[in-house]
Formats: structure tokens, C-alpha cells, sequence
């Protein structure tokens, strides 16, 4: 396959691995997307959701799966509501409540007034609020992997989360939102602005077996490992990480993302959290740290690095573009 030799604009929210192979003619499969942040040390899904195929000729129901989920994180069953993936949990609570945020932030989350909403850890500086600082809806996609608990549990707060981020399983679509006891009333409004069936039928039938493998003081303190790791070899050459809490840092490089993209590596352009000058670069396995440190290696040398079919996708030489550290506010 012939590739196109261009690279191909960034996504709003991350997740070019598939554009990025199109344009550079790879194998998808062999793309290490680091765009998106999912968790590095989940256990490979696919066996256990071969198990769950029988689902796909049933209409889903989300009971079981909800029980199982409110059970994993010691709230309510009837505080919680299965949603298909984060997107859908912020779509529904903002339709309620509207919202308002502090820039930079999460481009889903509203920004037509209303109650202030935060994620947490930050995204996309990657820190975690601090104890005294508050906010009518916390988004907690990564909030487990950034410190191995399932929530910070504030009593008058709206939580929204995302466990395809946590199983590394993004495919999936399975999110949540969580309600104070104080606006039980909250779920039944999302619950019926949500079409029938909302949350697929594999979702529902492998989430009791996915939470069964959830590790959470384990994945953190082994993301917080790979993250020190990732740190380190981004140092070394020459990049400089700002300090992060969650499954990713962020970097100055707005060279970045090209430089990598020909060696079939992706990482996030930040333009649309309004940062050009930075680039997120998600986690890896110990495996994608080694392919990072070599792709890298071999930019510093100025060759782009080959595509599937053995072609070189420019005849200009890439080369590592560093600006001055910016705080990020």
C-alpha cells in the first residue's frame, strides 16, 4: 500500500493512532498510540471478551453490570448509571446542569455557565486537585490509575468516568456518572435522556469480569513506575516533561508529533486544549518505552525512519524542535 506521505491533522481529542497509520501506510497494529492514555498495565481484553460473545445476540441490560460496579466502589447502586463511554456521562449531566470550567481544560466539558466542572487529575497538565479545592462535577477518568482509588468521594459533588480508559479497552464504551445522595434524583433525568440500550450489550456482559481484574493500588503505583521511566528517557534526550500526577506528561515539542509519526508513534497535539507549544505523550508498557527511546534515538541521527513498505515517508530530515519550558496554568 502506497503511503500519502503527509502527516495528518490531530484529532480533538487524541486517538490518531489509526489516521496516523493510513497516512504512513502501517499496520494499525503496530502503531504505539500514545494520543490517548489508557492504562499500561491492564490485562489484554480480547480473551476474556471472547467469553461475552453470546452477548451480541441479546439486547443489552445494564443491571447486573451496574450492581457490580457500584459494589467495586462501595456506593449505592442507585447513584449510578451506566453510560456509553465518558462522552456520553458528560453529554447527559451537562444537558442537566450545564457548566462552566477553568481554561485549560477537557474540550467535552460545557462552557455555557453554570456550576464549575474539574478533572481530576488535570487534564492536560496531568495534576491532581488539592484537598481544599472544589467543584460542583469532577471528571475522575484517570483519577483510579493517578492514585488507586475509585473516587475522591466528595459528599456534594457529581463524579463522570470513563472505564475504557481504566481496562484499555477505549473500542468498548463504558463510562458512568455518580450522584451525591442529595441529587438521587439527577439519575433517573440522565437515565431517560439516554436512547434505549445506551450501553452496548458486550459492555454490560464483560464489565462484572472486568472489574474482577482491577488492580487499582497495583496499576498506580506501576503507572506511577513507568511514568518516572518515561520521564527519564524523555530527558535524555533532551525533552523536558512537566511534572504530572496521571498516566501521562506533557511535553514542549510542538515537533513532536511529526517527528515521532513516521516511526509509527503517535503522540497528542495539545492545540485544541489551546497549548500549540506542547504535546501529551501518554505512559507506554515497558515495551513502548524501549520503541520510544529508539525511535528517538534515530531522529537525534536526522532519519525519519521507514514506513511499512520500507519507504522513507519524506525526503526531509526530521529533527527534534524544543521550546523554553512554559508553565502550564
Amino acid at each position: 500500500m502506497a503511503t500519502m506521505r503527509s502527516m495528518p491533522p490531530p484529532g480533538q481529542h487524541g486517538g490518531d493512532g489509526a489516521a496516523v497509520a493510513r497516512a504512513f501506510g502501517l499496520d494499525p497494529k503496530n502503531v504505539l498510540d500514545l494520543s490517548h492514555s489508557l492504562n499500561p498495565l491492564a490485562p489484554d481484553p480480547r480473551r476474556l471478551m471472547e467469553r461475552h460473545l453470546d452477548s451480541l445476540r441479546r439486547y443489552p441490560d445494564a443491571a447486573r453490570a451496574t450492581a457490580a460496579l457500584a459494589e467495586a466502589m462501595g456506593v449505592d447502586e442507585e447513584l449510578l448509571l451506566l453510560t456509553n463511554g465518558g462522552a456520553e456521562a458528560i453529554h447527559l449531566v451537562s444537558a442537566e446542569i450545564g457548566g462552566r470550567v477553568v481554561e485549560p481544560e477537557f474540550s467535552l466539558h460545557p462552557r455555557h455557565g453554570g456550576p464549575l466542572w474539574r478533572s481530576n487529575p488535570h487534564n492536560p497538565s496531568g495534576l491532581l486537585a488539592p484537598p481544599g479545592e472544589h467543584a460542583r462535577v469532577w471528571d475522575e477518568a484517570f483519577f483510579a490509575l493517578a492514585t488507586g482509588r475509585w473516587t475522591r468521594g466528595d459528599a456534594d459533588a457529581v463524579v463522570v468516568g470513563s472505564l475504557t480508559k481504566l481496562f484499555g479497552c477505549p473500542g468498548l464504551r463504558i463510562g458512568y456518572v455518580l450522584v451525591p445522595a442529595a441529587a438521587a434524583g439527577m439519575i433517573d433525568r440522565c437515565r431517560r435522556r439516554q436512547p434505549e440500550w445506551s450501553v452496548n450489550a458486550m459492555a454490560v456482559s464483560a464489565l462484572p469480569d472486568l472489574l474482577a481484574t482491577a488492580d487499582l493500588a497495583a496499576w498506580s503505583a506501576g503507572v506511577r513506575s513507568l511514568r518516572n521511566q518515561l520521564v527519564d528517557v524523555l530527558r535524555a534526550h533532551g525533552l523536558r516533561p512537566e511534572p504530572s500526577d496521571a498516566n501521562w506528561v506533557l511535553v514542549p515539542g510542538p515537533e513532536l508529533r511529526a517527528c515521532l509519526a513516521p516511526h509509527g508513534i503517535v503522540v497528542r497535539d495539545c492545540t485544541s486544549f489551546g497549548m500549540p507549544e506542547m504535546v501529551r505523550v501518554a505512559v507506554p508498557t515497558p515495551e513502548g518505552l524501549e520503541r520510544l527511546h529508539r525511535a528517538l534515538t534515530v531522529i537525534e541521527q536526522g532519519a525519519p525512519g521507514p514506513a511499512a513498505d520500507g519507504q522513507w515517508p519524506s525526503d526531509r530530515p526530521y529533527a527534534l524542535q524544543v521550546v523554553p519550558k512554559k508553565g502550564v496554568s
